[in-house]
C-alpha cells in the first residue's frame, strides 16, 4: 500500500472552538432580534396602557354620573313631599307618615334615613305652634337647643319613626352651622340645596333641603319667598352608603375620595386611602344642589387596571425565547461548520495513523503476513513470513502463495464452495515447505482486504508456525486421559468414605444413645423410689440430669438429621408451596388452639424440587415465625414471593416477632448457633442450618433481614421456580 504524506495534526484545533465569523453573525442576530422584540413590546405596552387609562377615565365619568343621578332620585322623592304640602295647608303627622310609608322609601333607597319636614317659625308664633302641637295630641314639642332666637327651624316630621328619627323631632337646624347655610340658600334661591360638612369633621350624613311655600306658590324674590315660606322638606342620607350603592360591585376596586370644595376643602367620603400602586389617577368636579364636589379616583394595580398587560409580558417572553432559538440555530450552524472542519482534519490524521499502525503491525509482528492480489500472488510480505518459510522477502514477491506448501489442500483464495464465513474469512492448517529444513505445521487465516484505488490487493493472509502447539496439544490430551483415570479412582474412594461415614454416624448415635437412656432411666427410677428421702436440692439435681440427657439425645438426633440432608437423593417434582404452607400453619394452629395469628399466604406459588426437603424448609421457617411471635398481641406471618428483573422469583417468610440484630446475621445459618436463650425460645440451633443446606442443594441462595423486637424476614430462591411460575401465568 502507498504511504500517505504526513501532515500537521489537528491537536491545536481540539483545544476548543475558536471565535469565527459564524459566531459573530449569531451574536448580531441575537442582538437584533432582542432589540426588535423589546421595541415591539414597549410600543404595544404603551398603547395598551393608554387604552386602559381611557377606559378608567370612562369608568370614572360613569361613577360621577351615577352619583348625580342618585341625587336626582333623592330630589324627586323630596319633591313628592312638597307636592303633598301644595295639596293641603299642612298635612298632619299621620298623613305625612302614611305618605312616606306609601313611598316604600328605605327598600328603594337604602342610604336614606327617612323623609321629614322642617317648619319655619318666628319667635312670635312659636307659642302658637306649641299649642297647635298639643291640641293635635302629640304632647309637648321640645325645641332644641333651648333659648330665644328670632327664627326657628325645628324638625316636625321625620318618617319612618325609628328611634334615631324620633330623637331628631324638635331639633332646630338653624342652630347647626352645616345646615343653616343650606337652609338659607334654599330659601333665597327657591331651589333644592345640600347641606355642607361641619368644620374639621367628616360628615356621616348629608341632607337635601327643598323649600315649601304656602299654597304651592313660586315667589320670584327672596323677600317674597321668606314671607311665603312654610318650611323645608328634607331628606337625610348616609354619605357612605349613598356612594357605595351608587358605584355598585362592578366599581368596588376603584378608589374614590370626595371633597367638598364649596368653601375651602373638606373630605366627605373616602373608599380607601390613596394607593401607591395605583397605576392611573383621575379627577372630576361635580356642582350639585349648591355644593361643589371634587372627586379623586384611583385605579387598582396594573394587573387589574390593564389585564391585557400580562399577555404582552407573555408575548415578550415568547419573543425573547424566539430570539434565543434563532440565535441557537445560527450558533449551531456555525458550530456545525467548525466541527465539520475539525472532523475532516481528524479523519485525515486518523487515516495517517491507521496506515502507520498497519505498517508497524506488518513490520514487527511475530506472525507472518502477506498481501495477495486477485490471482493469489504475494504483493507484499513481512519479515516474520520470510523467517517462517526460510526465504528472503525479495524472493517471495510475485510468488504464488500456494507454492509455499507441500500438502494437497485447496487454496485459501475465496471460492463459491460454501466454506467461507459471513465475513469472507477462511482458516486452515497446512504443511509448510521450509527451505533447508523439515516440514512444519502452519495455521493460516485469509481475510479479504481492499487495497488503495488502482491497486490489485484483494486479501491478507496470516501464517503462524503452530508445530510446537500441535505437539503440546497431543501432550495435554495424554495428560487428560491420565487425569480422568485419577478422578475415577478418587470418586470410588470418596463413595467408600461416605459409606464409612454413614456407618460411623449410625454407630455413634447408637453407642451414645444407650448410655443416655441408662442415665435417664436410672434417674427416673431414683426419683420414683427414693424421691421422698431426698431433699429439694437432690430432686432438682436429678431433674437437671434427666433434662440434660434428653437435650443430649435431641442434639444427637439433630446431628443425624443434618448428615442425612447432605446424603439424600433429590427427587424433583412440581410442588405447590402455597398449599404446603397452608397445611403447616394448620398443624401449628392445631397444636396451640388458643393463639390468634394473622397469616397471609400468596396463592399459586409452585416450584420444581424435592417435596420432602421443601416441606422441611417451610416447616422450619414457618415454625420459627410461629415460635418467635408467641409474645405478640397482634401476631402476623406472611409467605409470598417477589419477582426480580432477571425473572427469578424470590420467596420470603416475614413475621413481626422478636427479630434479631443485623450484626449477628452471620451466625443464623451455622449449626447449633442460637441468638436467644433456651428459656426464652426452645430449640436445637439446627433449623436454619438445615434450611440453608436444603436451599443450596436446590441451587438457590438464602438471606435474612431483621431488627430486634420488630420482626424478621427470610428470603430464598429456588432456580427452577421461575420457569414453573412463568408457565402457570401463560396458562392463566
Amino acid at each position: 500500500m502507498e504511504k500517505p504524506a504526513s501532515g500537521p495534526t489537528p491537536e491545536g484545533h481540539r483545544s476548543g472552538v475558536q471565535p469565527r465569523g459564524g459566531y459573530l453573525l449569531a451574536l448580531l442576530v441575537l442582538l437584533g432580534a432582542l432589540v426588535l422584540v423589546l421595541v415591539a413590546w414597549h410600543y404595544a405596552r404603551e398603547r395598551e396602557m393608554r387604552a386602559a387609562e381611557v377606559r378608567f377615565g370612562t369608568r370614572s365619568a360613569e361613577i360621577v354620573d351615577r352619583l348625580y343621578q342618585r341625587l336626582v332620585y333623592y330630589e324627586l322623592v323630596a319633591r313628592g313631599g312638597t307636592a303633598l304640602f301644595a295639596s293641603m295647608a299642612r298635612p298632619t303627622p299621620q298623613e305625612w307618615a302614611d305618605y312616606v310609608e306609601s313611598m316604600n322609601l328605605q327598600p328603594r333607597f337604602p342610604a336614606t334615613s327617612g323623609l321629614g319636614f322642617i317648619g319655619y317659625v318666628s319667635s312670635s308664633s312659636l307659642d302658637d305652634l306649641q299649642i297647635e302641637w298639643r291640641e293635635s295630641g302629640y304632647g309637648q314639642l321640645n325645641i332644641r337647643p333651648h333659648g330665644l332666637r328670632p327664627r326657628y327651624a325645628p324638625v316636625l316630621y321625620l318618617e319612618p319613626r325609628t328611634p334615631e328619627n324620633v330623637a331628631a323631632i324638635g331639633l332646630d337646624l338653624l342652630n347647626d352651622p352645616g345646615s343653616r347655610d343650606a337652609l338659607q340658600s334654599a330659601l333665597e334661591s327657591g331651589a333644592a340645596h345640600l347641606s355642607g360638612p361641619s368644620a374639621g369633621t367628616v360628615p356621616e350624613e348629608l341632607m337635601l333641603y327643598i323649600p315649601v311655600f304656602r299654597g304651592g306658590d313660586h315667589p320670584h324674590t327672596a323677600s317674597m319667598r321668606e314671607k311665603s315660606l312654610q318650611g323645608w322638606v328634607y331628606l337625610p342620607f348616609d354619605i357612605g352608603r349613598y356612594v357605595t350603592l351608587a358605584m355598585g360591585k362592578e366599581y368596588d376596586n376603584v378608589g374614590l375620595r370626595i371633597y367638598d370644595v364649596s368653601a375651602g376643602e373638606q373630605l366627605l367620603f373616602a373608599s380607601r386611602r390613596k394607593e401607591e400602586n395605583s397605576v392611573f389617577h383621575h379627577q372630576a368636579t361635580l356642582e350639585v344642589y349648591g355644593r361643589k364636589w371634587r372627586m379623586e379616583f384611583d385605579s387598582p394595580p396594573e394587573a387589574i387596571a390593564a389585564p391585557r398587560i400580562r399577555g404582552f409580558e407573555n408575548m415578550l417572553a415568547l419573543g425573547l425565547l424566539a430570539s434565543l432559538l434563532l440565535y441557537g440555530m445560527v450558533f449551531t450552524l456555525a458550530r456545525t461548520e467548525d466541527r465539520a472542519k475539525a472532523i475532516a482534519m481528524r479523519l485525515t490524521e486518523n487515516y495517517r495513523r491507521s496506515e502507520q499502525r498497519f505498517r508497524s503491525s506488518m513490520e514487527y509482528s511475530a506472525i507472518g503476513k502477506a498481501l495477495l492480489d486477485s490471482e493469489g500472488r504475494i504483493v507484499e510480505a513481512n519479515p516474520a513470513l520470510g523467517r517462517i518459510v526460510g526465504r528472503s522477502l525479495d524472493s517471495l514477491a510475485g510468488q504464488p502463495f500456494d507454492s509455499l506448501f507441500e500438502d494437497e489442500e485447496q487454496s485459501l483464495l475465496p471460492r463459491d464452495d460454501g466454506r467461507v464465513d459471513e465475513n469472507g474469512v477462511r482458516r486452515a492448517t497446512r504443511l509448510l515447505r521450509r527451505e533447508g529444513g523439515l516440514p512444519r505445521q502452519a495455521q493460516l487465516t485469509y481475510a479479504p482486504v481492499p487495497g488503495n484505488v488502482g491497486q490489485d490487493v484483494t486479501g491478507l493472509v496470516q501464517a503462524e508456525d503452530v508445530t510446537e502447539r500441535v505437539r503440546a496439544q497431543a501432550h495435554v490430551q495424554a495428560l487428560n486421559r491420565t487425569l480422568e483415570a485419577r478422578v475415577a479412582a478418587r470418586t470410588r474412594e470418596l463413595s467408600q468414605a461416605n459409606q464409612e461415614l454413614e456407618s460411623f454416624a449410625y454407630s455413634v448415635s447408637h453407642d451414645l444413645r444407650a448410655p443416655l437412656r441408662s442415665i435417664d432411666g436410672f434417674s427416673r427410677v431414683l426419683l420414683e423410689r427414693y424421691g421422698e428421702q431426698l431433699d429439694e436440692g437432690g430432686r432438682d439435681y436429678l431433674h437437671r440430669v434427666r433434662k440434660a440427657a434428653a437435650r443430649m439425645g435431641e442434639l444427637i438426633e439433630a446431628m443425624l438429621q443434618i448428615s442425612r440432608l447432605g446424603r439424600a437423593e433429590l427427587r424433583r417434582e412440581t410442588v405447590d408451596l402455597s398449599r404446603m404452607a397452608t397445611e403447616i400453619i394448620e398443624d401449628l394452629a392445631a397444636g396451640e388452639p388458643g393463639r390468634s395469628v394473622a397469616v397471609h399466604i400468596m396463592p399459586g406459588l409452585e416450584v420444581t424440587g424435592d417435596a420432602t426437603l421443601l416441606h422441611n424448609l417451610l416447616g422450619n421457617l414457618l415454625g420459627n415465625a410461629w415460635k418467635f411471635t408467641r409474645g405478640r398481641e397482634h401476631a402476623l406471618i406472611e409467605f409470598g414471593a417477589v419477582d426480580h428483573s432477571d425473572g427469578e422469583p424470590e420467596f420470603y417468610v416475614r413475621d413481626n416477632g422478636a427479630g434479631f440484630s443485623q450484626a449477628y446475621v452471620g451466625k443464623l445459618f451455622r449449626p447449633f448457633q442460637r441468638l436467644h436463650s433456651q428459656e426464652e425460645f426452645s430449640g436445637h440451633g439446627i433449623g436454619l442450618a438445615s434450611v440453608r443446606r436444603i436451599v443450596e442443594r436446590h441451587g438457590g441462595r438464602i438471606r435474612a433481614e431483621g431488627r430486634e423486637d420488630e420482626g424478621a424476614v427470610f428470603y430464598f430462591t429456588l432456580p427452577a421456580a421461575g420457569e414453573v411460575m412463568a408457565e402457570q401465568r401463560l396458562m392463566t
